[in-house]
């Protein structure tokens, strides 16, 4: 089988381009050709393609009042994209479309070409933009869902996109333009939720039931090893953000001086934290910056506990799947896809999103609960091998692609 892959960034940027890369080894395992579409950046991967890729665009950076009109019709409609991809098709003649990230940089433009050369197009949606002009469903600090149902002028109102006016007006215009005046999305034949809380959540939003499937990422069993010790500490891993709740968890090491906590990411709030850790003297904390591959699976493996303290609707974080693959237990909040992983005191235990009070009591009540601790995490490796192990997953993925060629 023939398979379009497209995101916007082909580079390990963030949790979905993991899961695109992971997905593109397995499907070539099983002997299928990859055709990849994505963006132009000096940290792409290889690809045979990269002729193919549309001009990196950077809408953070100020060039000028013409430059920025471009880009701002760019983040709207890309013809670029467009024309390249149809090229692309043409002579490459795919089988199916696999989407992924690919507003703004690459725009649904693009869905007008795969529609008119009758490719079956799925959409695994990786966070929520297709129900929310900054795809997050947070603003000021909370979670928020002004937008239901077309009521897109909020993000304007209330400056969702890094609190730009003008970069919020135009997230606002995109999802006009191609939810309500060009029905673009209505040319995606599946959408595949990898969690059943944004599977609901987009339903309930108005997308169509039968348009749906519910999947799962998956976690490449052999690299991600079940630990042998029940390790020390603390650890959370990934973007330091205002969603993440990191502040809150902080509020939580500050009253457990004799627990310590290793921070590993990197992002817009670690300023703000390296002032919090100091001016409260958090000698317990330890911030270590961005960690990949063997370093960050040594400090998961030698942690006892993970930490997921979201104040945003987390989807089917890949934090939790590998914690679990690695037999470590997770302490997460009670919102988004977080709680369908992490059941109390089976796989880990579950605080409400904010609440400093309650996730200090789980992990001061719990951290030296051996046992306990040592039976979740087999638990958690069991719930991976039974339903996010790279088999299954390709499987089932096989079988949307089939139900959809056919």
């Amino acid at each position: 089988m023939k398979i379009l892959m497209i995101n916007k960034f082909f580079y390990r940027k963030g949790g979905s381009e993991a899961y695109m890369f992971d997905l593109i080894g397995l499907l070539k395992e099983e002997g299928h050709e990859i055709i990849e579409f994505s963006m132009q950046d000096e940290k792409n991967l290889p690809s045979k393609f990269t002729d193919y890729f549309v001009k990196n665009i950077d809408f953070s950076k100020r060039e000028g009042w013409l430059k920025d009109l471009k880009k701002a019709f760019h983040l709207l409609y890309s013809c670029e994209a467009k024309k390249k991809l149809e090229t692309l098709v043409k002579i490459e003649k795919p089988d199916i479309a696999h989407l992924h990230n690919f507003n703004f940089q690459i725009t649904p433009a693009i869905l007008s070409v795969l529609k008119k050369y009758k490719i079956p197009v799925v959409w695994t949606m990786h966070d929520y933009h297709l129900i929310c002009p900054n795809y997050r469903l947070f603003t000021q600090g909370k979670v928020c869902e002004r937008c239901k149902i077309n009521k897109f002028y909020n993000c304007y109102k209330y400056k969702c996109i890094k609190n730009y006016r003008a970069m919020s007006f135009l997230a606002m215009l995109e999802m006009y333009l191609h939810k309500n005046l060009l029905r673009s999305y209505e040319k995606i034949d599946l959408f595949i939720s990898p969690s059943k809380f944004l599977a609901a959540k987009v339903q309930a939003w108005g997308i169509r039931p039968e348009k749906i499937k519910q999947l799962y990422n998956f976690v490449n069993l052999e690299e991600f090893k079940m630990a042998d010790e029940i390790g020390e500490g603390l650890i959370y891993f990934g973007r330091l953000a205002e969603e993440k709740g990191l502040l809150t968890l902080l509020m939580a090491m500050r009253e457990l001086p004799d627990i310590n906590l290793k921070i590993a990411g990197a992002g817009p709030q670690k300023n703000e934290l390296e002032s919090f850790i100091k001016t409260n003297n958090l000698t317990n904390v330890e911030l270590l910056g961005h960690q990949s591959g063997q370093e960050l699976y040594t400090l998961i493996k030698n942690s006892r506990l993970v930490i997921l303290p979201s104040l945003w609707y987390e989807n089917n974080p890949l934090t939790i799947l590998e914690a679990f693959a690695m037999a470590k237990p997770v302490i997460g909040s009670d919102l988004g896809g977080i709680p369908e992983l992490v059941k109390e005191k089976k796989t880990g235990f579950v605080f409400k999103a904010g609440d400093y009070q309650e996730l200090k009591n789980k992990i001061k009540d719990n951290y030296f609960q051996i046992d306990l601790i040592r039976n979740m995490g087999i638990n958690a490796r069991q719930f991976i091998e039974a339903n996010c192990g790279p088999n299954k997953h390709y499987q089932q993925l096989i079988q949307i692609y089939q139900s959809l060629i056919k």
